[in-house]
């Protein structure tokens, strides 16, 4: 899970907003500024769709290097490049639509989102008494890669409405986004099966500040 806020990006402009909510996948590059290893380094890089490409025609690349009379009939077999890379994106990296109900019984993926709705909530609720928010609503923004049988690929955003704009998350909210989202039993993992058999890639959960209780008001205070 990527917190997407000023300070943990290295290109915050990305976070510009002209409506909510702001979507991210497929539309711009986000390069956080912690460091992701190896590992989360090429698991971002995987959704830049020339990378995917070129990762699905390596075969071919390698066959035409090694073996020099194949080369030439290589290269000029686009339809045999558009079908492999047909095949990768929409059928290996993407549930097709007739398989997406096998992922997940309908139950189980309503228990995962009302349990992903309760928890932001709980995380905005939190926020917004820690901001002494008394009106206003606040997004938060859960989205993911739509990318299959990869790790999956989470952007968590808070998003106001006021402006509209991505709040500047102090350490102390990130802190409480990643203490209080995905806590067992809900994980990326799940949620990103949900989604796949969905295919809705995108949860928008909204807050209105004033419904912040005394209670949590006055734990923010003492906090």
């Amino acid at each position: 899970m990527l917190i997407l806020t000023h300070s943990t990006l290295r290109n915050p402009a990305v976070l510009a907003v002209r409506q909510l909510p702001r979507k991210f996948f497929g539309r711009v590059a986000v390069w956080p500024r912690a460091r992701m290893g190896v590992a989360g380094f090429a698991r971002l890089i995987i959704e830049f769709q020339a990378v995917r490409y070129a990762l699905s025609l390596s075969p071919l690349i390698a066959i035409g290097l090694s073996w020099e009379a194949m080369a030439l009939p290589m290269a000029q077999a686009p339809i045999l490049m558009i079908a492999i890379i047909w095949w990768v994106e929409m059928r290996f990296l993407r549930v097709p639509k007739s398989r997406r109900s096998r992922l997940i019984e309908g139950a189980q993926a309503d228990r995962g989102l009302d349990l992903l709705r309760v928890q932001a909530r709980a995380a905005l609720t939190k926020i917004a008494a820690l901001r002494g928010m008394r009106q206003g609503q606040l997004h938060l923004v859960i989205e993911q890669s739509d990318l299959w049988h990869l790790p999956p690929l989470t952007y968590v955003s808070v998003q106001s409405e006021d402006g509209p704009e991505v709040l500047r998350l102090s350490a102390a909210e990130q802190e409480i986004i990643a203490q209080t989202l995905f806590q067992p039993p809900l994980t990326e993992r799940q949620l990103q099966r949900i989604n796949q058999s969905q295919g809705i890639f995108l949860r928008d959960i909204t807050f209105d500040a004033r419904g912040v209780s005394a209670h949590a008001r006055l734990a923010a205070a003492l906090a």
